[in-house]
C-alpha cells in the first residue's frame, strides 16, 4: 500500500454490470467461481505504473456481493494485469476470505522464497504468464522458467493467457515446464470458424498429449461474434467449442465468471446470464459437478 492515489479509468472503459439477473441455474453446492478479478480500489491498491488500461475499482467487498448473490461457495483470484506484480489486492482478498479463495499471482524472478511461503499460507496456488501482447508485452522465455523453478517445490501450477498464434509458437516451451498448466479463456479460439478448424486442433491436441493440463471454458462473452445481446444468452457460436472440451476433458475443466470483466468494448456481460450458459456446455449433473466442484477444488483446495 502506498499513500493515497486518484486514479482515472479510461474513457472508454465499461463498468461491471450493478444487477445482473438471478440465474435460472441453480450452481450445485460447493461450486468455485474459478476465474475472477479484484481491481484495487485504487486509492487503496494501486494500479501498477506500466499498466496498459486504468479499470474501475471493483473490490473485495463486492466480488464476495456477487458470489454470494450467484450462489458460489468459493472463489479462484486471478492477478489482473493492472496491477502488474503487486498482488497487494488479490492477497487482502484472501486474507479475508475464510478460506473460501484461492489465488493465482504474478510475480518476478527475483520473489524470494519468504514471500511464495507467504503468498501459499495466504492460499495462492499458481502463477499466471500472459501472452496477450495488446495487455502486456512478453517476457523471454528464461523470465519465467526461473519463476517455475521456484515455485515448483510449493506444488503451484501456471495459468497461462494465450492467443492461438501462440500456442503453436511456445508449444515445447510450454511442454518442457513440466508442471500443471491451466489455460485461460479456451486459449482464445476463433468462434467464426468450424469447431474442427485446426487452431481448435491444436489446442485439443495439446490437452491430448499432456495431462497435467486443464483448462477454463470461461468467457463466452469475449469470445462470442455475435452482435450486442446477440451473444446471451447462449452465446451459441461459443457453444459447440467448450461443449467439446468439457465432454473429452471432464476431469480437467474449470470454469469461472471473469467478474469484473475487464477491457470489455461493446457489451457488458450478466453475470446472471454467464451462469445460465453453464448448462448448454456441461450439459448433465455429473458434468456440471466436475466442472463448478470437483475440479477446482482438486486443484486448488487439495
Amino acid at each position: 500500500m502506498s499513500d493515497t492515489q486518484i486514479f482515472v479509468k479510461d474513457a472508454d472503459w465499461l463498468d461491471w454490470h450493478p444487477n445482473p439477473s438471478v440465474p435460472a441455474f441453480q450452481v450445485p453446492a460447493g461450486a468455485v467461481d474459478a476465474h475472477c478479478h479484484v481491481f484495487g480500489p485504487g486509492n487503496e491498491f494501486p494500479f501498477a505504473p506500466e499498466r496498459k488500461y486504468t479499470p474501475c475499482d471493483a473490490s473485495r467487498e463486492q466480488l464476495f456481493a456477487l458470489r454470494d448473490f450467484l450462489g458460489f461457495e468459493r472463489n479462484v483470484v486471478v492477478q489482473a494485469t493492472c496491477h502488474g506484480a503487486d498482488n497487494s489486492a488479490l492477497l487482502d482478498v484472501l486474507a479475508h476470505s475464510d478460506d473460501r479463495a484461492r489465488g493465482v499471482v504474478t510475480v518476478t524472478p527475483d520473489v524470494t522464497e519468504y514471500e511464495l511461503a507467504r503468498m501459499h499460507e495466504l492460499g495462492v496456488r499458481g502463477v499466471r504468464f500472459n501472452y496477450v501482447k495488446r495487455l502486456v508485452d512478453p517476457k523471454p522465455d528464461e523470465y519465467y522458467r526461473t519463476i517455475v523453478d521456484k515455485i515448483r517445490p510449493l506444488g503451484w501450477h501456471v495459468v497461462i493467457y494465450f492467443e492461438p498464434a501462440d500456442l503453436r509458437e511456445k508449444w515445447d516451451f510450454f511442454v518442457s515446464l513440466n508442471i500443471p498448466i491451466a489455460i485461460d479463456h479456451m486459449g482464445r479460439p476463433d468462434v467464426s470458424k468450424p469447431v474442427d478448424n485446426a487452431e481448435f486442433e491444436l489446442l485439443l491436441r495439446f490437452m491430448r498429449e499432456n495431462p497435467d493440463v486443464w483448462c477454463k471454458v470461461s468467457c463466452p462473452d469475449r469470445l462470442s461474434h455475435g452482435p450486442i445481446r446477440g451473444g446471451a444468452p447462449l452465446y451459441a457460436d461459443v457453444v459447440p467449442f467448450a461443449k467439446t472440451i468439457v465432454e473429452e476433458f471432464s476431469d480437467r475443466v474449470l470454469w469461472g465468471t471473469d467478474w469484473p470483466h475487464p477491457n470489455m468494448k461493446k457489451e457488458m456481460p450478466d453475470d446472471g446470464i454467464l451462469v445460465d450458459y453453464v448448462p448448454s456446455i456441461a450439459t448433465t449433473a455429473i458434468l456440471q459437478q466436475k466442472l463448478l466442484v470437483n475440479n477446482p477444488t482438486t486443484l486448488y483446495w487439495s
